[in-house]
């Protein structure tokens, strides 16, 4: 009688144990509840007046917590990669340790071969550290780099996804859905330029994103895909001739283009000792035209 009770309490424990296993796999990764409390801007009583070829548009001084400039910041635009900045904080917070590598599956890049999807250069089977993706993510807009971090974290990209949508609901992003982690073009990826300055003005206390988002380059040591490694530069700074302003210098940004979503751009500059975020969407142009999103950028951090 003891053996047979002992045969069926080790059953039972295996019994468990495996449906634990089953749950813990379909179950997504919750984000760590660190998201740091911060004031949401408020609109300043003197705001500025700038002709712009982008439609939305929102500037923010961060020193002063006010809102500038407001051009349709409430509406609802497409955000193209500028979605990386999501998809770049929530990895950067969910990952101990940023030299572990990787190797970027094959199963990655056929759908984004198809797309035409923004791509960092990395190649299938490529062995390479977690902050290689971060970089190859935010710098050259790679959607590859931002599903090999979103397939690490989470098991998947649609259960990473889930992550992003959970941190936008904690910065009070409420008009803000994605769908993907690379920003290509989906009916229900949506945001404002409001929402992004929200996500952008938190992510910028993170220093390690403050850090991969204010890199102009970013080398890649050598892998066994590229012997002698691979230099990115921000597709930001690789479409300025100068990053100087009156008072001041652009520090960083991330560009975004779908035909949808039009040229947009969330840039970081400092001007007389203040730091400002401007986010602007919907410029009309392509990679062949004139850069009306960094223009519009100029435009706006010379008047300051």
């Amino acid at each position: 009688m003891f053996k047979r009770k002992g045969i069926l309490t080790i059953l039972f424990i295996f019994v468990m144990m495996f449906v634990y296993f089953i749950w813990a796999k379909e179950t997504p990764v919750s984000l760590q509840v660190n998201t740091q409390s911060f004031d949401i801007p408020t609109k300043s009583g003197d705001m500025m007046n700038v002709n712009l070829y982008s439609p939305n548009a929102i500037l923010v001084n961060l020193d002063e917590n006010k809102v500038l400039i407001d051009k349709n910041s409430e509406e609802v635009i497409y955000p193209a990669s500028l979605t990386k900045m999501m998809t770049v904080l929530v990895a950067i917070e969910q990952i101990p340790n940023l030299q572990e590598e990787i190797v970027l599956g094959n199963n990655i890049f056929n759908h984004l071969y198809e797309a035409n999807a923004s791509l960092a250069g990395f190649l299938p089977n490529e062995k390479l550290t977690l902050e290689d993706l971060l970089y190859g993510s935010m710098l050259p807009s790679g959607a590859e780099a931002s599903i090999g971090l979103a397939e690490y974290i989470a098991g998947s990209e649609r259960k990473f996804v889930n992550l992003m949508n959970e941190k936008a609901q904690q910065l009070g992003m409420e008009n803000t859905h994605f769908m993907n982690t690379t920003g290509l073009h989906h009916t229900e990826h949506y945001t404002t330029v409001k929402d992004m300055s929200l996500l952008l003005q938190y992510a910028l206390t993170n220093d390690e994103f403050r850090q991969v988002y204010t890199a102009e380059r970013y080398s890649i040591k050598p892998t066994n895909r590229h012997p002698e490694g691979i230099t990115f530069t921000n597709k930001m700074f690789q479409n300025m001739t100068t990053r100087a302003l009156p008072g001041g210098e652009i520090l960083g940004g991330k560009t975004g283009y779908t035909d949808d979503a039009g040229l947009c751009l969330a840039s970081l500059a400092t001007i007389n000792g203040q730091e400002y975020i401007l986010v602007t969407v919907g410029a009309e142009g392509n990679s062949r035209t004139e850069q009306y999103n960094i223009t519009d950028a100029f435009s706006v951090y010379s008047q300051l």
